[in-house]
């Protein structure tokens, strides 16, 4: 299968599945023969392991065998691909592949396995924006007064991802690029951990997935923006 590298990485703005290129005599086999595992590159409970969980479930119902979730959470979803790789190529083992894994694409350069080169896409899933999320104990409520308060407390913010090299800290990082602000970057071990700091005040600012909806409805979190071009109808 060739893919353009612009249009696949396009496809990895969000999660797709994907699985090691596969020789054509494993395609013609029987399939599939026995379990199927999806391998996660985040812990249980963030928006890449709750969308596996339902798509698993719905794959498991369709092809009548079991499909399991298998979480690799750490160094930015490397911890999974490299798993993924390690699996026989012959279909049973699939990734939830996202945007983390085309950022670390071009931000490690002696990664064990290249990921445009050898790991085919089989579909896009879906695409969610990041929000903007601050403890309430942050006295600001919408972006303008939160750089101004950044600013005026230079270093004194902690600013929390999902682990380096994932969208959170990328767009956090572009976010203090274009504001001149200054925050310490926390990296956590997946999305629903940086959740559990921000909820807790170990850190200020989360760039979230839309699973934060929840904490933003019951007032634990104040929302400040989305990063998609719109207004996310479910923020």
């Amino acid at each position: 299968m060739t893919l353009p590298r612009r249009k696949f990485l396009y496809l990895a703005g969000g999660a797709a599945a994907a699985l090691p290129a596969l020789p054509r005599i494993a395609r013609a086999q029987a399939y599939p023969a026995r379990p199927v595992r999806i391998v996660v590159g985040a812990p249980p409970g963030g928006s890449s392991d709750i969308t596996a969980r339902l798509i698993g479930q719905s794959l498991s119902e369709r092809l009548g065998q079991p499909v399991i979730i298998e979480n690799r959470p750490g160094s930015g979803a490397n911890i999974a691909g490299e798993a993924f790789m390690r699996a026989p190529s012959d279909g049973h083992t699939l990734l939830l592949a996202s945007s983390a894994n085309s950022i670390n694409a071009t931000l490690y350069e002696k990664a064990s396995f290249d990921f445009i080169r050898d790991i085919a896409p089989v579909a896009g899933i879906v695409r969610y924006p990041l929000v903007m999320v601050v403890n309430p104990s942050i006295p600001t409520k919408t972006v303008p007064e939160f750089i101004a308060y950044a600013k005026a407390n230079p270093g004194r913010l902690n600013m929390g991802s999902s682990g380096i090299g994932t969208t959170s800290q990328v767009a956090g990082e572009l976010f203090k690029m274009m504001t001149g602000i200054n925050m310490v970057h926390v990296p956590y071990r997946g999305g629903a951990p940086a959740l559990t700091g921000l909820l807790g005040g170990q850190v200020q600012v989360l760039f979230a997935d839309i699973s934060s909806i929840e904490y933003i409805k019951a007032g634990k979190l104040r929302a400040l923006a989305v990063t998609t071009a719109t207004r996310s109808e479910a923020a």
